[in-house]
């Protein structure tokens, strides 16, 4: 067996078990419930699920999506979240290879796949994705110098880091504040609440991940995603609301892996 196929095999696999993991996460955390205990269990019957019921995709192909004791029929989300994580931790090992940078990438994209999901359907983000990945953000970047473009050989050691840990807490600063002064003018607009206090603590945590830069590429990015969707649920349910949440996690990825095409791109458009 080649190198890639063994570590692409076994970021799939890790993939699915820590999606098996945020499925826990996307179901307990709007309910203020310990991701811990208890032991994952049936919502109908609520009887233990064992171990063998519990493997990522296979369990639930197996048992056909149903509760083995009360035959209830659990959610399609439950595999659609392992299989995203799965072929995400595949693609990102994929991209950046066996890389100091692919272990704060993956930590930011599980964050981003809770906060989707929960969003999505409870029309909020739990502030132990946002608050709790800023924080984890700025931690990251103080240790891993090379998630804001700097050389940790390069240079003064000490420097080095505090640099990577300014840019971080620079990117906290003006992803929130950004989208924070877009809500309050659509505020003034529309005479009522236009954007949520979690897409704000949301687009911290992503500026704490990747940058300033980045965090206003997906300001910007996220708003064309979202008006297409508002526009069709508008026109199909006359409802204006919507989750803004996953439309900025879609601008942000957009940012991370093309932000530097657009950037020159635009650079190119105006002469610099």
């Amino acid at each position: 067996m080649s190198e890639t196929l063994f570590f692409g095999t076994l970021f799939f696999v890790l993939g699915a078990v820590i999606g098996s993991f945020l499925n826990v996460c996307i179901v307990r955390w709007p309910e203020e419930k310990s991701v811990v205990k208890p032991r994952s269990h049936c919502p109908n019957c609520k009887k233990m699920i064992a171990w063998y019921d519990n493997i990522p995709f296979l369990s639930y192909i197996l048992l056909g999506g149903k509760c083995r004791h009360c035959k209830i029929k659990f959610s399609f989300r439950y595999f659609l979240v392992e299989l995203i994580t799965a072929l995400t931790f595949l693609a990102f090992y994929f991209y950046f290879g066996l890389n100091i940078l692919l272990l704060p990438y993956l930590i930011m994209v599980c964050g981003f796949i809770v906060a989707t999901f929960v969003d999505l359907k409870h029309r909020i983000i739990p502030d132990e994705v946002s608050v709790g990945g800023m924080f984890v953000g700025l931690a990251l970047s103080l240790l891993i110098p090379q998630m804001h473009g700097i050389d940790p050989s390069v240079g003064n050691f000490w420097i080095n880091h505090l640099q990577s840990l300014g840019l971080s807490a620079l990117g906290v600063l003006i992803g929130g504040g950004s989208i924070y002064l877009m809500g309050m003018l659509g505020d003034f607009l529309f005479k009522k609440e236009s954007m949520g206090g979690g897409d704000v603590k949301l687009m911290a945590m992503v500026g704490a991940f990747l940058g300033w830069i980045p965090a206003i590429l997906a300001f910007f990015i996220a708003p064309f995603f979202g008006m297409l969707y508002g526009i069709i649920g508008w026109l199909r349910t006359r409802d204006s609301t919507m989750a803004y949440g996953p439309f900025l996690v879609l601008g942000s990825l957009i940012a991370m892996f093309w932000g530097n095409v657009i950037v020159r791109w635009f650079a190119a458009q105006y002469g610099y």
